[in-house]
């Protein structure tokens, strides 16, 4: 029961204020759900697979390579993402649990992580440090056993 993208909304779906990608870019799978699901559960297709690819997607670039760069399971290697869902008893509700995920991974790949500056320790601290050090070590220096030479 495969469904066509038309029956998707006709309108972008909106993952920002600004930043929408096009139903065309996503295809849709209906598939049955495994586990428990009573009478029904053989002869209603209501899990849902959802593709994205990446590369042909209408994103911006930046967000595209940090999109392929997250470690997650659900991107596979040739830059698609899988998502499966399965969670709820209708099509529908899973077909939204499907796109609410994507859009939430694509906004952890629009969120630009803060470049790191390395910082360098005080002079206080560093003296500090080696003080501590240095008493440490007569303190070891003192429980060796004591030997005729001395």
């Amino acid at each position: 029961m495969p469904e066509s993208n038309s029956d998707i909304n006709s309108n972008h779906l909106s993952i920002k204020p600004g930043l929408k990608i096009a139903p065309e870019s996503v295809s849709i799978r209906q598939i049955r759900a495994t586990g428990a699901g009573g009478q029904n559960v053989n002869k209603v297709s209501s899990a849902v697979h959802l593709r994205f690819d990446i590369e042909v997607s209408a994103l911006p670039e930046p967000i595209k390579n940090r999109l392929k760069a997250i470690r997650d399971r659900r991107i596979l290697a040739n830059g698609t993402v899988l998502i499966k869902s399965q969670q709820h008893r209708t099509y529908v509700r899973n077909r939204e649990a499907a796109f609410e995920r994507l859009r939430e991974l694509i906004l952890q790949a629009v969120t630009v992580p803060a470049r790191r500056i390395p910082t360098r320790p005080k002079k206080a601290a560093v003296r500090k440090r080696l003080d501590a050090k240095s008493r440490h070590s007569q303190l070891k220096r003192g429980r060796r056993p004591v030997s005729d030479d001395e």
